[in-house]
């Protein structure tokens, strides 16, 4: 595809009037929304409306005239629309590693006589800290097992009381099975926990068809909830009512404000609170998914796939593996998540040399360049200008300079 075609196609493209609702800085390729989703033009406003007319002038009457104390539901239920959930099964709350602890510790009593959390090798690191802490927490009687992705089903065993997994790597962007997993998982007599921070609001899912148990998930990527936006968190219904919740915090109980000294779960979903919600981060946030539900999930997903085919084939059309830049992504797009990564030995640096130009993707150790893809804000012909800036980085050398060579905190 030449890029005048890029344009053709952009002009056609059935969610193209999406990208006015976003607020991009002039110049800018914007190619990490899988990291930190680019703000929503509402959400100042709202923002300003919480803060201004409600907390400023309300005052503490907000919690009960604003319905303050309904976001973590409210917002949990929109979330649900996107990961085919039910309403009374989603909550927007914590952080996703907060509720990972959450829902590993539920599993793992509902499962008592076994022994082994299943994961892949290559899962997010916080995820594998999460359960190690856990562990130790426990009393060590229980092991993290990891493994590679393609050995998964084979490791899944009669002592696996849960298999716990980011359905979109990090890395990669390469897509599990959600649904043969968990029916693997479930033949076994063992539980699932799917971490959806890179799937949620760019690959549609469906929890409820495949049977899912648990789930968890950011505000911050493809839903544009802004930096460190609350995250989410689903129990299936049918496991609610043994959910145990080890983080009983008072929202959590059954009757917050009767504060009674001991602690009695709340029906449903809302036992997976705890302490008091972060009302400014949920307005945010409930704008960011309100974003996403503008637009029709299939055709979201039908974008994003041609957006990374476009720049696979716009690379390695352009001498890509001449330049030692290695496809690390499935090549098949429906094994895909919202991402493409290429492997080079001097990643960072042409990383850097890319954002110095205006092209923002990310780097992840130890050489991979990742190049994020949110539909809703991403043009093609966007996507042919990154090739283009990436082979150009690279052919040129323009990386090799010291100030490009200097790790920075955050990568």
């Amino acid at each position: 595809m030449t890029r005048e075609e890029c344009l053709t196609r952009d002009r056609v493209d059935p969610i193209a009037a999406h990208r006015g609702n976003f607020t991009l800085p002039p110049n800018t390729i914007y190619l990490d929304g899988n990291s930190l989703g680019a703000m929503p033009k509402a959400t100042m406003a709202r923002l300003e409306e919480v803060a201004r007319r409600q907390w400023s002038a309300d005052l503490i009457t907000s919690w009960n005239r604003h319905g303050w104390i309904d976001l973590p539901l409210r917002v949990g239920g929109k979330i649900a629309r996107l990961i085919g959930a039910e309403a009374t099964e989603v909550a927007a709350t914590d952080s996703t590693s907060v509720n990972l602890f959450k829902v590993l510790y539920a599993a793992l009593e509902m499962r008592p006589t076994r022994r082994k959390i299943l994961s892949e090798r290559g899962n997010f690191p916080t995820d594998l800290y999460t359960a190690e802490g856990l562990t130790k927490a426990l009393g060590n009687r229980h092991r993290l097992e990891l493994v590679e992705a393609d050995k998964l089903p084979a490791a899944i065993d009669d002592d696996t009381a849960v298999v716990m997994l980011t359905h979109v790597n990090y890395r990669s962007g390469a897509l599990h099975d959600l649904k043969a997993l968990t029916a693997a998982a479930h033949d076994a007599g063992a539980l699932t926990i799917w971490d959806l921070a890179h799937s949620a609001g760019a690959v549609p899912l469906d929890l409820t068809r495949a049977n899912a148990d648990f789930a968890v998930g950011c505000g911050y990527k493809y839903l544009n909830g802004g930096p460190g936006a609350p995250a989410f968190l689903y129990v299936a219904g049918r496991h609610q009512a043994e959910f145990v919740q080890p983080l009983t915090g008072w929202l959590g109980h059954a009757a917050p404000f009767a504060f009674e000294t001991s602690y009695r779960p709340a029906p449903g979903i809302a036992r997976a609170l705890c302490g008091t919600p972060p009302i400014l981060s949920l307005a945010a946030l409930e704008v960011g998914v309100d974003s996403v539900l503008a637009a029709d999930a299939q055709a979201l997903r039908a974008k994003s796939m041609a957006l990374g085919d476009l720049f696979i084939d716009a690379v390695e059309g352009q001498g890509g593996d001449q330049l030692a830049l290695r496809l690390a992504s499935p090549r098949d797009a429906t094994h895909r998540g919202s991402q493409v990564s290429f492997r080079h030995a001097e990643g960072y640096p042409i990383m850097q040399a890319l954002i110095a130009r205006g092209v923002i993707g990310d780097f992840r150790t130890p050489d991979i360049l990742r190049f994020g893809f949110a539909p809703l804000y991403i043009r093609h012909v966007d996507v042919w200008d990154a090739a283009a800036a990436l082979i150009d980085v690279v052919k040129s050398r323009a990386w090799d300079r010291p100030e490009f060579k200097r790790r920075a905190a955050v990568t």
